[in-house]
């Protein structure tokens, strides 16, 4: 009976996974979902039950090293043990990095918080007990992760980070059986840039990219959990971020403008 800890697990592509989860395994899940919004985290909670699984909620601000220790003691408390991290909790920024005013970098700090620092701790409180399982790790990246995005600084150097850091572990840990999966999302029609900050480290409330074609969550989803039951070191999901990756050897200068040209027109440089 897997047992699965997912982090933003509240809305979007980490409530989803719990979903599909819970539809694939029936009564043979013991799942933890954590994610800061209590109400909206139950509500999730409650159609996994529905589906059979076995559900823990824990809200956690992932950005709070305590919080991340407590919910893996919590999730392996309840259910005896661990057999997959999946590393979903994340936050999205789109400013110029001229329009941020000095005193404003502070959300810099605050979203690599989220981004690399939260799936750092939650990873190092889980390690011993994905080792005793030999279990699964998943990083849910960006392709700003692995091509830098004009009016993303901030973001695409949490998400390299997330990228480095979880490179590098997946070689540590394939001695010990543990495996290490990385995901790079392209866009995908969630809210997450909605939600994410603008230059002032407030909520932007619009998207500062071009979303026609935008992958569905359901699809993101079904793609990052086919990695993790495959075991796969990296899944990269659309065919431009495949020909972005490799082009941005052979050819960094189109990349760079094709990165630009997924810039809507008024958030561009000038």
């Amino acid at each position: 009976m897997p047992r699965i800890v997912i982090t933003g697990a509240s809305d979007g592509i980490g409530a989803e996974m719990a979903r599909q989860l819970a539809q694939t395994h029936k009564n043979r899940l013991q799942l933890t979902l954590a994610a800061r919004n209590a109400d909206r985290l139950q509500a999730v909670a409650e159609q996994c039950l529905a589906l059979g699984a076995q559900v823990l909620v824990q809200p956690t601000d992932v950005a709070d090293e305590a919080q991340c220790r407590a919910l893996i003691a919590s999730a392996v408390q309840q259910f005896g043990g661990l057999d997959a991290l999946i590393n979903n909790a994340g936050m999205s920024a789109h400013a110029l990095f001229e329009e941020v005013d000095a005193p404003d970098l502070g959300w810099y700090e605050r979203l690599m918080r989220i981004n690399l620092w939260g799936s750092v701790w939650c990873t190092h409180a889980a390690l011993p007990h994905l080792k005793a399982s030999r279990g699964s790790i998943v990083a849910v990246s960006s392709l700003a992760g692995l091509i830098g995005v004009p009016g993303r600084t901030a973001y695409s150097a949490s998400k390299f980070a997330m990228t480095g850091f979880f490179e590098a572990l997946r070689i540590e840990l394939r001695p010990a059986g543990v495996s290490v999966t990385t995901a790079y999302p392209g866009v995908v029609d969630t809210r997450i840039r909605y939600h994410g900050y603008n230059a002032k480290g407030e909520a932007a409330g619009v998207s500062g990219l071009k979303e026609d074609g935008a992958m569905s969550v359901q699809e993101c989803a079904g793609l990052i959990l086919a990695g993790m039951e495959r075991r796969k070191r990296e899944v990269v999901m659309s065919a431009k971020g495949k020909l972005g990756r490799f082009m941005k050897l052979l050819a960094p200068g189109l990349v760079e403008d094709m990165a630009l040209a997924a810039l809507k027109d008024d958030v561009k440089p000038h």
